[in-house]
């Protein structure tokens, strides 16, 4: 009887959890909806100190990673088509690579751990405090007051970070192919023409899409803190569990798409 117990106690949980996490997110849409017909609800002042904490405060660590990505990717690739000697299109590999996918995905992933983690120890200490029944009680919402603004910072930092990565990567592909006697105008020129315009709105979508949902998790997981002693370290380490892995899920199926329809 007890095991029976204990399953039906979790399911129970999960069930609950996953009404919470719907009304959340049904209630984070309608704001998000009905922000340009009502724009003086949104806090602006809150969103700009979001976007610097997200975007600006971040900015060194994604365009090292990106650098280091493209210096690795660069040497990884360059020792095999050496063999061949057609190493220059390691510069049309880095391109392809950086803007359809690992530019957007690993400063996601960054975002997920610097911004999302942030998102919910914030409103997670909040809660804890008491300070959400206190918004609620004077008449603002919540979601509208602390979720929405850190959303939108989430989302319109991702292009910006995401964009510092691939140039800091292809920086450093160029500088591994200058030492193998690959001039730099030939690297560039390999860029420039590989590197189309759909190709770039493309990873700069995905982008937005994953700081969509990095802002949403970090945020909802902050919403969901219980009040005990280690409520808000397990509200920023679900944020940035469940960032991750909502990003590897999403970038998974937009790769099938992509293939589905010859993108």
């Amino acid at each position: 009887m007890g095991l029976f117990s204990t399953i039906g106690k979790n399911a129970a949980a999960r069930g609950q959890a996953f009404g919470e996490a719907l009304a959340f997110l049904g209630e984070t849409t309608v704001c998000l909806l009905s922000l340009p017909f009502h724009p003086r609800r949104f806090r602006l002042g809150d969103c700009a100190l979001a976007f610097q904490r997200a975007s600006f405060d971040g900015l060194m660590i994604s365009t090292g990673i990106g650098f280091l990505l493209g210096l690795i990717l660069a040497f990884q690739s360059a020792a095999a088509l050496k063999m061949f000697g057609v190493e220059v299109y390691v510069a049309d590999m880095l391109t392809i690579g950086l803007f359809r996918e690992l530019g957007p995905l690993v400063t996601a992933i960054i975002l997920a751990g610097r911004s999302g983690s942030a998102f919910a120890a914030e409103i997670g200490t909040m809660k804890v405090n008491e300070e959400l029944n206190a918004l609620t009680t004077m008449g603002l919402p919540p979601i509208r007051f602390l979720v929405l603004p850190r959303v939108v910072a989430a989302i319109l930092a991702m292009p910006i970070l995401t964009i510092c990565a691939e140039l800091a990567g292809l920086i450093g592909g160029s500088l591994v192919l200058q030492m193998m006697n690959v001039p730099t105008v030939v690297f560039w020129h390999h860029v420039t023409s590989t590197a189309s315009l759909f190709m770039i709105v493309f990873g700069l979508l995905k982008s937005c899409l994953f700081g969509l949902l990095v802002g949403l998790i970090g945020c909802g997981a902050g919403m969901r803190t219980q009040t005990t002693a280690d409520g808000v370290g397990v509200s920023a380490t679900s944020a940035v569990v469940g960032g991750i892995v909502a990003i590897a899920v999403a970038d998974g199926i937009l790769a099938v798409l992509c293939y589905l329809w010859n993108l």
